[in-house]
C-alpha cells in the first residue's frame, strides 16, 4: 500500500480536497486503484448535526483572523470561514463535503470510516479504554490516540470501493485545516510517526500553500509558504512536494526561490493557478510529470495510459465552449454561501454538460418570496420574484425548519400553474405537497380563535375561522388539521446525530409511465438512491392526491413511503424523497437532475424518444476505445487560464 499526506498551509479552504481528488484521477488513469480518507480535526463524531453554515474546512470556529489573514482574505477573494454541505455515503456515513469530491473525481463509493474526526478517534480510545484493553496504563495522546490513528488508516485504505473485491494500491490522506492548528497536532504527530512505520518508499508528503500576489506591486510572495513550510518540517514532516496555490503560474525566480528556502527541488514545487473549471485541475498538475514522479517516489508500476484524462479534458473544453445559456432558480434557505448546496449545484453543472448547455444558475432566498418581505423590503420581494419568473425551470433543495417554508410554497405555486419545470428534492417533494393540498385539495382547515368583542371588550368570544393555509408538515405545524408531511414512526426526538432515515435505499416503480423511469432507463423496476430525512408523506393522503394527478409514482420495498411523485398534465413536474445528487457523476449525470435540464431546455420529449439519447452533435463523452491521440491533440490546444477557480464539476 501506498500512502499519499495532503496537508495545507496559510489558511483553511486552498484547495486541498480538490488537489487531493485530482491526484487520484490522474493515477486511476494510469490504471491503479485509488481510494481516498479525509480527516476532519473537529470533536464532532461526524457532520450530521452541522448546519450548513457552520461545516467547513475551518470547522465554524470564530475566525481570529490576524491582519495578514484579513489581506489574504481579501486577496483571495475567499472567505477564510468555508462552510458547506453534509455529504451521505451508501452506507449512511454523513460526512465532509470533501468525499463528494472524491467520488465524483474518482468515481468511487466511499464509506463512513473514510472520514475520521478527533471525536471517532477518541470515541475509540474511550471505549477501548472502559473495556480494560489498555490493561491499567494511562491513556495519553501519545502513544494511543496516535496509534489508534495510525491503525484506523492502515485498515480503512485496505478496504475497495470500486465495486469489486480488490484493494486499493493507493491511499490519498487529506488532512483537514492547517499546519500549526491545535487540534490537529494528534494527527501530525501520528503521521510523522507513520512514515517510519509504513517506511519512505511508501509514504509521499504533499503540502499545498498559498503564493499570493498583492496588486499594488504584482509581485509572487513566497514568504507564507516558507514559514507554512518551516512549521511543518518543525513538526517532524518533511514535505516531498509543495503545490501553490496563485492567481497565475509561478515564475521560474519564484520556484527556485521556495526550492532553495523550502528544501525541495524546483521540479518538486507545483503550480496550482487558477483556471477556468475544475476539470483543467488535472491536466494543470499532469503537465508538470506529476505522474512520473510518483510512478519514480512510490515504487509504482507505471502502466498503459487510459484515456480517464481524456474524459476531463473533453469535460473542459465542452465547459469553456458552451454558449447556449438553460435558467435555472434555485429557491432554498441556506443561499449565503454555494458550498451550502455543494453537490446540488454540480449535479446540475454536470447534467448541463451532458446535454450542451451552460448553466445559469440563479440562487434565490425563499424568505424573500413570502408576503412578509414585500411589506418589510418590497424591492427585495419583487426583485426575487422576477429573477424566479425569469427562470426556465425551478428547483428546491433539501432543508430543515420553519423558515422560508412560505416562499416556497408560492414558488412552487408559480412552477405548477405556469407549467415551468420543478424538480423538488427532499423538502423539495414536501413543499410541494402542502401546496397542492391546500390550492387543489382544498384542505381548509376550522381553527378556533379567542377575539374580544367590540361592544363588549371584557368579553372574549369563541369563533371558527378558516385557515386556507392550514395543510402543512408536522415538523413545521404540530397543531395542523391536515399534516400531509409526517416525521416518520421510528424518528427518535431525542438524539439528532444519526436518527434519520440515512444511506442507500431501494425505490421501485409502480408504472411503466414514468419520466423517471424512462430517465433511469434500467432493466429492474427500481433504483437504489441515498437517503437523509426525518419527515415523509403522509400515507393517509394518498389517494386524495392521486385522484386529482399528483401520482406517487416510486414506493419504498415495503410499499408505504412515497419516494418519487410525478405531476400529470405537466411536461416535467418531479420530486423525489432522496437525494439523486449525491451520485451525480460529471460523466453520468444525475436522472432527476438530467430531467430538469432536458426540460428546462426543451429537450426532453426529443431525448426519451430517441431511447435517452442525444443528436450525434451533442455527444460530449469519449470512451475508453478512443484513441490515446485525442488527449495529445487536446493537450496541445490547451491555453493556460489564469481565470477563478470556479468550485464546479
Amino acid at each position: 500500500m501506498k500512502y499519499i499526506l495532503v496537508s495545507g498551509g496559510v489558511i483553511s479552504g486552498i484547495g486541498k480536497g480538490v488537489i487531493s481528488s485530482s491526484i487520484g484521477t490522474i493515477l486511476k488513469s494510469y490504471g491503479h486503484r485509488v481510494t481516498a480518507i479525509k480527516i476532519d480535526p473537529y470533536l464532532n463524531i461526524d457532520a450530521g448535526t452541522f448546519s450548513p453554515y457552520e461545516h467547513g474546512p475551518n470547522n465554524g470556529k470564530k475566525l481570529e483572523m490576524c491582519r495578514l489573514c484579513v489581506y489574504i482574505s481579501i486577496l483571495t477573494k475567499k472567505l477564510l470561514l468555508n462552510p458547506g454541505e453534509v455529504f451521505v455515503l451508501d452506507d449512511g456515513g454523513e460526512v465532509d463535503l470533501d468525499l463528494g469530491n472524491y467520488e465524483r473525481f474518482l468515481n468511487v463509493k466511499l464509506h463512513k470510516d473514510n472520514n475520521i474526526t478527533t471525536g471517532k478517534i477518541y470515541q475509540h480510545v474511550i471505549s477501548k479504554e472502559r473495556k480494560g484493553d489498555y490493561l491499567g496504563k494511562t491513556v495519553q495522546v501519545v502513544p494511543h490516540v496516535t496509534d489508534a490513528i495510525m491503525e484506523w488508516v492502515e485498515r480503512v485504505a485496505k478496504v475497495p470501493v470500486n465495486g469489486d473485491s480488490e484493494e486499493p494500491e493507493v491511499c490519498i490522506i487529506e488532512l483537514g485545516g492547517t499546519i500549526g492548528d491545535i487540534e490537529g497536532m494528534p494527527f501530525v504527530e501520528a503521521f510523522r510517526q507513520f512514515q517510519f512505520r509504513v517506511k519512505s518508499e511508501n509514504f509521499c508528503n504533499i503540502h499545498v500553500s498559498l503564493v499570493p500576489q498583492p496588486s499594488t506591486t504584482g509581485e509572487q510572495k513566497t514568504k507564507p509558504t516558507q514559514h507554512s513550510v518551516r512549521a511543518l518540517r518543525g513538526l517532524g514532516l518533511s514535505p516531498d512536494l509543495i503545490f501553490c496555490r496563485s492567481q497565475t503560474p509561478l515564475e521560474r525566480a519564484v520556484k527556485e526561490k521556495i526550492s532553495n528556502f523550502c528544501h525541495v527541488g524546483p521540479e518538486q514545487v507545483i503550480t496550482v493557478h487558477d483556471v477556468s473549471s475544475l476539470y483543467r485541475v488535472p491536466y494543470v498538475l499532469e503537465k508538470q510529470n506529476l505522474s512520473g514522479y510518483f510512478h519514480k517516489r512510490l515504487g509504482l508500476t507505471k502502466r498503459l495510459r487510459k484515456s480517464m484524462l481524456s474524459q476531463w479534458n473533453t469535460l473542459a473544453e465542452k465547459y469553456d465552449r458552451l454558449q447556449t445559456c438553460t435558467n435555472i432558480a434555485l429557491v432554498g434557505k441556506y443561499t449565503r454561501l454555494e458550498d451550502s448546496y455543494a453537490s446540488v449545484i454540480k449535479a446540475l453543472r454536470h447534467a448541463s454538460l451532458a446535454i450542451n448547455r451552460k448553466l445559469n444558475l440563479t440562487i434565490i432566498n425563499s424568505t424573500h418570496l413570502e408576503e412578509e418581505t414585500l411589506k418589510d423590503n418590497p424591492v427585495v420581494y419583487h426583485e426575487a420574484w422576477k429573477n424566479l419568473c425569469s427562470a426556465d425551470g425551478l428547483l428546491v433543495p433539501g432543508g430543515f425548519g420553519l423558515r422560508g417554508i412560505e416562499g416556497m410554497v408560492s414558488a412552487v405555486k408559480w412552477a405548477r400553474l405556469n407549467k415551468k419545470p420543478y424538480l423538488g428534492v427532499c423538502l423539495g417533494l414536501q413543499v410541494a405537497a402542502i401546496e397542492f393540498a391546500r390550492n387543489v385539495l382544498n384542505m381548509e382547515g376550522i381553527i378556533y380563535s379567542l377575539l374580544k368583542d367590540i361592544s363588549m371588550p371584557q368579553v372574549l368570544t369563541l369563533i371558527l375561522v378558516e385557515n386556507p393555509l392550514d395543510a402543512n408538515s408536522s415538523e413545521i405545524n404540530p397543531n395542523t388539521s391536515h399534516p400531509v408531511v409526517v416525521d416518520m414512526p421510528e424518528h427518535n426526538k431525542g438524539d439528532m446525530g444519526g436518527t434519520m432515515r440515512l444511506g442507500l435505499r431501494r425505490t421501485v416503480f409502480q408504472t411503466d409511465d414514468s419520466i423517471l423511469r424512462k430517465l433511469y432507463n434500467r432493466p429492474d423496476n427500481f433504483v437504489d438512491e441515498r437517503h437523509r430525512h426525518r419527515y415523509e408523506i403522509n400515507p393517509n393522503y394518498i389517494h386524495l392526491y392521486e385522484e386529482k394527478g399528483f401520482m406517487f409514482v416510486g414506493h419504498d420495498v415495503e410499499g408505504l413511503r412515497m419516494e418519487i411523485m410525478e405531476l400529470k398534465d405537466h411536461q416535467y413536474f418531479v420530486g423525489v424523497q432522496f437525494h439523486p445528487e449525491f451520485t451525480s457523476r460529471p460523466i453520468d449525470p444525475s436522472p432527476p437532475y438530467l430531467g430538469l435540464l432536458l426540460a428546462a431546455s426543451e429537450k426532453l420529449e426529443l431525448y426519451i424518444q430517441r431511447g435517452n439519447r442525444l443528436s450525434p452533435r451533442e455527444q460530449i463523452y469519449i470512451t475508453d476505445e478512443e484513441s490515446e491521440s485525442e488527449l495529445e491533440m487536446l493537450n496541445n490546444k490547451m491555453e493556460i487560464l489564469p481565470l477563478a477557480l470556479a468550485n464546479s464539476h
